[in-house]
């Protein structure tokens, strides 16, 4: 998912650090960028949570970052 490394590299992080927040391993963060292994419901919202944007967004359902409100 390149949502998922251009979101990450926007905020200067790498992979070890993102997966660390996430509480798992850096490999394992890594098939969620590649698109190797699906993302959990729970760490999408984590993820759309900490970048503040929606999943939507992160899913590639939508070009715009923010959430209708």
């Amino acid at each position: 998912m390149n949502r998922l490394r251009d979101l990450r590299e926007d905020a200067d992080l790498n992979q070890t650090q993102v997966a660390q927040l996430l509480g798992m391993s850096q490999t394992g963060y890594s098939k969620y960028e590649t698109g190797e292994n699906d993302i959990p419901t729970r760490v999408l919202i984590q993820l759309a949570d900490f970048y503040q944007v929606s999943v939507d967004y992160i899913l590639g359902r939508t070009n715009q970052k923010k959430m209708n409100k």
